[in-house]
């Protein structure tokens, strides 16, 4: 009987480091996986630039923003300008405004992607709130800069000489990490804020 219940304690404790295994791997996933997005541009993922001289043509393209919000934030949020039109390789300065329409202090996050997704490697963000946490106490609106080019380089692929819009779009979640908790702790209790 000893040796059974020694067997199934074994059995227990390695389906219980699976288990654990599995579940390490599915908190990794997700940071490991936008790592490689930003580095790769899978999926639509804008590169991130430095600012600096580069060449500019005439070759023009539209580039459209777009901007969503999780169900569960009571957030607005929209692009100050739903498309321009810049040369490639031309540095261009946008902004999206956000306004916390809810009674208590949030802090959120957003996620981006390009489409069409090969324009992705292509289109690249200077400056930008992307993965940056944005506490916003009751009633307070943000404008939020987004400073971009679509490479020129592009030009020299043939593959590409079709893409004359590429759309940029955002989505806010409501952040719950260590930080997102320290930057609400830092908030009293009855603050409010307005404008921005």
């Amino acid at each position: 009987m000893k040796a059974t219940g020694d067997r199934n304690a074994r059995l227990a404790w390695r389906l219980a480091g699976v288990v654990g295994g599995m579940l390490a791997l599915a908190y990794a996933a997700s940071p490991l996986y936008d790592l490689f997005c930003r580095t790769t541009g899978f999926g639509g993922t804008p590169q991130v630039a430095q600012a600096g001289d580069r060449t500019i043509l005439e070759r023009t393209v539209a580039v459209r923003f777009d901007s969503n919000v999780d169900p569960n934030l009571p957030w607005r949020f929209q692009p100050l300008e739903r498309e321009v039109r810049v040369k490639l390789g031309e540095e261009r300065l946008t902004h999206y405004r956000v306004t916390n329409v809810s009674q208590r202090p949030i802090v959120g996050t957003s996620t981006y992607n390009v489409t069409p997704e090969p324009a992705g490697p292509w289109f690249n963000k200077v400056q930008c709130f992307c993965f940056t946490e944005q506490l916003l106490l009751p009633g307070q609106s943000v404008d939020l800069p987004v400073i971009f080019f679509v490479d020129s380089e592009m030009d020299k692929d043939r593959r590409y000489e079709n893409v004359r819009t590429i759309t940029l779009s955002y989505t806010f979640f409501e952040a719950k990490t260590e930080r997102a908790k320290t930057l609400l702790g830092g908030v009293s209790a009855g603050a409010t804020g307005k404008g921005g």
